[in-house]
Order: C-alpha cells, then sequence, then structure tokens
C-alpha cells in the first residue's frame, strides 16, 4: 500500500470513529462503503470484505437499505478480485481445493451481483442496476459468456435516455461495444 493510500484510509477510519462518537448510525453503511472502496483500491481486499459486511449488517439492522444494491455490487467486486489472486487461479487448472474454493467465489460474486441488480430494479434505482450489471456482464465477458454479457446490460442500457457523459453510462458503452 502507497504512503497516500494509508494516509487516506486512516482518514476515513477517523472520520468514522468521530461519527459514530455521536450516538448516529444513519448513512452508516454508506460511510463504511467508501472505507471499502478505498481498502480495495489499496488492495486489501480481505479487509475490506469485512468491513462490507459490517456495512450489511448494521443496515440489517437498522433497517437501512437505501444503500445495500451498491454494497452487494462491492461485495462482488472484491469476491472476484480474491477469486483471481495469483495462487487461486494457478490452481484452477489443476482440480485442487483452491481451485473449488476460486469457483466459489465465482458463484458468490455473480449472486452478489444479482442480489444487487434486484435492489436496484426494486428500488427503481437505474444507474445502480446499470452498475451492477456493467460488473455482472464483465464478469460473463471474461468468463466466455459474451451473448449473456449483451443481453444483460443491452437491456439496461437502452432505458436511458440522458446523462450518456456519466462514467457509468460510457463504461457500459464501451462494454457494449467491445461484446457486440
Amino acid at each position: 500500500m502507497e504512503p497516500d493510500q494509508e494516509e487516506e484510509i486512516d482518514k476515513i477510519r477517523r472520520g468514522l470513529e468521530a461519527y459514530q462518537a455521536t450516538g448516529t448510525q444513519l448513512v452508516r453503511p454508506q460511510l463504511l462503503a467508501l472505507l471499502a472502496e478505498a481498502l480495495h483500491i489499496a488492495g486489501l481486499v480481505k479487509e475490506a470484505l469485512y468491513v462490507v459486511a459490517e456495512a450489511l449488517s448494521v443496515a440489517q439492522r437498522n433497517s437501512e437499505h437505501y444503500y445495500d444494491a451498491e454494497l452487494y455490487r462491492l461485495k462482488g467486486a472484491l469476491l472476484l478480485v480474491e477469486a483471481s489472486e495469483p495462487a487461486l487461479a494457478q490452481a484452477a487448472a489443476g482440480g485442487s481445493f483452491e481451485a473449488e474454493r476460486s469457483r466459489r467465489l465465482l458463484i458468490q460474486a455473480e449472486e452478489c451481483f444479482d442480489e444487487s441488480i434486484k435492489i436496484a430494479q426494486r428500488q427503481k434505482a437505474r444507474s445502480l442496476e446499470l452498475r451492477a450489471s456493467t460488473h455482472l456482464a464483465r464478469h460473463y465477458q471474461n468468463q466466455g459468456r459474451v451473448e449473456d454479457a449483451r443481453v444483460l446490460l443491452s437491456k439496461i442500457y437502452s432505458t436511458f435516455t440522458e446523462g450518456f457523459d456519466t462514467s457509468d453510462l460510457r463504461d457500459a458503452k464501451a462494454l457494449l461495444s467491445e461484446i457486440s
């Protein structure tokens, strides 16, 4: 981890501690997601997964579910990174315990993306649905499931009529171009 990343993560942690000291739990899942994203960028995947689990637990305990779609998307992305760690990826060809663990992580990641999409659809949060669909479509592409990726992503992408300069829509369009 780079010194700047460590400093930024420490700032987020201190901010969370100060926020928690006020006694409020409101928006804590979203704040924990920011910490998990920072940990993910720094390559601390296991710690980021722990933080996402905490965020989902807090959301469940407080019945605060507005950020669940994003939390499940993030968990899916982290599980994909964990599944592709060199030791697991190398073992995947050999049929070992590690290969089985890698396959389970990939299945769990897909389940997280599916859950994220379902939650976003229930909440009518199309941007979050697009973001999760883009992640799942990219995963499908990496698995050689190009038609599944194209169908999934084009379905949500086609519902947008504006905002095409946003990073999520640009990412989705670029991926659609790759798989079409």
